[in-house]
């Protein structure tokens, strides 16, 4: 037996929502969340930057917690740096978080698929490499949000969200075309799922918005199935800010997570 967590990995507290999937399928593990609330948002960084600090950041955290998994809950970190991760640390397990453009081909009845995602996950060659291997027969639009995760943090502390905004964010994602309709919209940021009732609301039309956050938590299973048997610790998880002071809305939300919040700095 053993007590090495789970490490969750965002920017934010975005990450929460393959947490939430994740202690369904996989209820006896340790969990450890790391948020790099920091850097957040990941969207005003420069890329080799932004590469640079995760995997020093990621060499601390693996000595620190010694976690037998990471998940990567979030797609910028994922499709900018998993591989770097990977290369740097060859003995650690990783899961990452791509947008879920195979199954909304696959569902798709109209042709007109929307990935909604940060600017970052927009322009990366990941991203346009998965639509080449899997959508190829589909019109795939590309919307960078500049604000929707900001908004989504704000309506996960706060409880409420502008959502004039919102519907100006979702907007470029409604197109139509030679009498078709988009009919997906691929959530393509960990922290879009929490604003998904108010996008369904403020939508023009019904769409199948994708949520990868369940898939992400499958994988991390299927890896979790090699580890030995886990045992957790009595009391609440731990969650970890880089901040090191994160609001008193933030440790009131993590804490109905089931996590703890450690106040030392990196």
């Amino acid at each position: 037996m053993r007590d090495d967590p789970i490490l969750f990995f965002d920017s934010g507290i975005g990450g929460l929502s393959v947490v939430k999937e994740a202690r369904i399928l996989l209820p006896d593990h340790p969990y450890v969340y790391v948020a790099d609330d920091a850097a957040f948002p990941y969207g005003a960084w420069e890329e080799q930057a932004l590469r640079d600090r995760l995997v020093e950041l990621f060499g601390g955290l693996i000595t620190r917690f010694t976690p037998s998994l990471i998940v990567i809950a979030c797609n910028t970190a994922s499709t900018l740096a998993i591989a770097d991760l990977r290369q740097a640390y060859p003995d650690q397990q990783f899961v990452g978080t791509v947008p879920a453009i195979k199954p909304a081909a696959e569902r798709t009845r109209s042709g007109l698929v929307s990935v909604l995602a940060t600017p970052g996950t927009v322009k990366r060659q990941y991203t346009r490499d998965l639509i080449s291997a899997y959508a190829s027969k589909c019109y795939v639009r590309l919307v960078g949000s500049e604000n929707l995760a900001q908004l989504a943090e704000q309506y996960m502390r706060e409880g409420f969200v502008d959502e004039e905004a919102v519907r100006a964010e979702i907007a470029p994602c409604f197109i139509e075309q030679d009498g078709r309709r988009t009919d997906i919209v691929v959530l393509a940021c960990t922290h879009y799922p929490f604003l998904v009732n108010r996008m369904r609301k403020t939508a023009p039309w019904p769409v199948d918005w994708i949520d990868t956050s369940e898939a992400i938590a499958r994988r991390a299973l299927t890896l979790a199935r090699t580890l030995p048997p886990a045992v957790r610790p009595e009391g609440p998880d731990s969650a970890y800010f880089t901040s090191g002071n994160p609001p008193a809305s933030l440790r009131r939300l993590v804490s109905g997570f089931g996590f703890k919040i450690m106040d030392e700095k990196t």
